[in-house]
């Protein structure tokens, strides 16, 4: 079970992480917990890094207080034995002075190193797995506390998204996590983090909980793996853009994938590739409603829906590498995808005309800066880099699609009707998906017109 920052970010909430976990102890579950961050406080992370970067010790010390306070609040709700709240807010202030400690070494150096940067970052999921880990002991629940790395999750050293060496966790996860099992023992694990085989921390990438969780479960080849949220499930669209969304009961890892990959926050991206395989399903809780059967998602789902979902990703620009040039599109593409790994950005969708003189690639827009410029500098003087901004991914996803017709002429002209210009196009060879890139402005009028084409208002 993983529990995200929602349901950390107050002791109220961390009590009915208890509750849940007792319940299911109580029904003789073998149950492993991994604990995110609470709600913001990666972000405030990031934050003290910027500010130590530029000098800004006052904000550094502001900032740290608060994290403190709402730490050690949580403490006072969430752990009634009163000797192992003192000692969760003792290891709390511990890890804030080391915090500090490691931010003050940043602000002198100006420097702030992937690898230091996963060690600050680290620092919310500690902090929230060591509340949550007293709290099941206050509570009569015999639980043993873990960082990812002490688990057993081990990765290569790419560090702010690092790769789980799977041969190695699994061998490590099982040596460590399954006699406790056997005990009755309920590892309570901190999402996010794992370690080099040298022992070093790295962290898994934004979000990266999820694949923790699935690291896990794909390991010890648990039954299910189950993600706590605060929404019903999977939907159909973001509820903030259509607020008449509804919960999909059953989805296939494909579609999943898809979902989260343009923009869906429901689950990391990389969540489902351990699960896959060993086709163990995964399923999206309401941690606010458990008797909610939530979302399953597995390697079957019904084809009862021509589109499943709607989903879209807002901050992307596009752009576009044309001239004669081109005739030679191996070497330049090859030029042109280069440019792109040199600044860490994934191309989200492309699209080259068919004369082969024109190639249209949509990526993040907080690179297009870096990407323009790395492409100028590698590409023959007579190639012309152009780039729009203020544009944004719409996904159209679902396993119906496949084998049937005019379903991209419904999409186009469900976005035609509302004046919506379309201004790049994709579809797979799996015909699971069709994406389209329009105005920022026609954002939101371009899902809920999709959105009532094709699921319903």
């Amino acid at each position: 079970m993983k529990f995200g920052g929602v349901c950390t970010s107050s002791g109220t909430n961390i009590l009915r992480i208890v509750d849940i976990v007792q319940r299911h102890v109580k029904e003789e579950n073998k149950v492993v917990l991994v604990i995110s961050a609470m709600a913001g406080v990666t972000d405030e992370l990031i934050n003290l890094i910027n500010y130590a970067l530029s000098g800004n010790i006052n904000e550094v010390e502001k900032s740290v207080v608060m994290i403190r306070e709402r730490h050690v609040q949580a403490c006072s709700e969430a752990i009634r034995d009163e000797g192992l709240r003192l000692e969760t807010i003792r290891d709390i202030e511990g890890l804030i002075q080391e915090l500090y400690f490691t931010l003050k070494v940043i602000s002198y150096l100006k420097e702030a190193s992937p690898r230091t940067r996963d060690r600050v970052l680290a620092f919310g999921e500690k902090m929230a797995t060591r509340i949550v880990w007293r709290a099941l002991l206050s509570e009569g629940v015999k639980a043993e506390y873990f960082t990812g790395g002490q688990a057993g999750i081990i990765t290569d050293d790419n560090f702010g998204r690092a790769n789980p060496i799977m041969s190695l966790c699994k061998e490590k996860l099982r040596e460590i996590l399954e006699p406790l099992l056997e005990k009755g023992v309920v590892p309570v694990v901190t999402g996010f983090i794992g370690q080099t085989v040298e022992g070093v921390e790295t962290t898994l990438g934004r979000g990266g909980s999820d694949y923790s969780a699935t690291i896990i479960g794909a390991a010890l080849e648990f039954d299910e793996v189950w993600v706590w949220k605060d929404v019903g499930g999977i939907m159909t669209a973001d509820p903030k853009i259509v607020p008449y969304a509804k919960s999909i009961p059953k989805i296939s890892y494909e579609e999943a994938a898809e979902l989260a990959y343009f923009g869906a926050k429901v689950l990391h991206p990389l969540a489902l590739k351990p699960l896959i395989g060993k086709r163990i399903p995964l399923r999206v809780k309401n941690f606010f409603n458990p008797e909610n059967p939530g979302t399953v998602v597995h390697h079957e789902a019904p084809n009862d829906k021509i589109v499943k979902a709607i989903s879209m990703i807002p901050s992307v620009a596009i752009v576009t590498v044309s001239g004669a040039e081109l005739y030679e599109a191996p070497l330049i593409i090859t030029k042109v995808f280069k440019a792109l790994y040199d600044v860490g950005a994934n191309a989200i969708m492309v699209s080259q005309s068919s004369s082969q003189t024109n190639i249209s690639i949509v990526v993040p827009e907080e690179k297009l800066q870096e990407i323009v410029k790395g492409l100028e500098e590698v590409l023959p003087k007579n190639c012309d880099v152009t780039w729009e901004g203020d544009v944004c991914v719409i996904a159209v996803v679902g396993s119906g699609m496949r084998g049937r017709p005019g379903v991209a002429a419904k999409v186009f002209s469900a976005v035609a009707e509302k004046g919506v210009n379309v201004r790049m196009i994709a579809q797979g060879a799996s015909e699971l998906n069709i994406s389209l890139v329009v105005k920022r402005e026609n954002a939101i009028k371009a899902v809920r017109a999709l959105h009532d084409a094709f699921i319903g208002g």
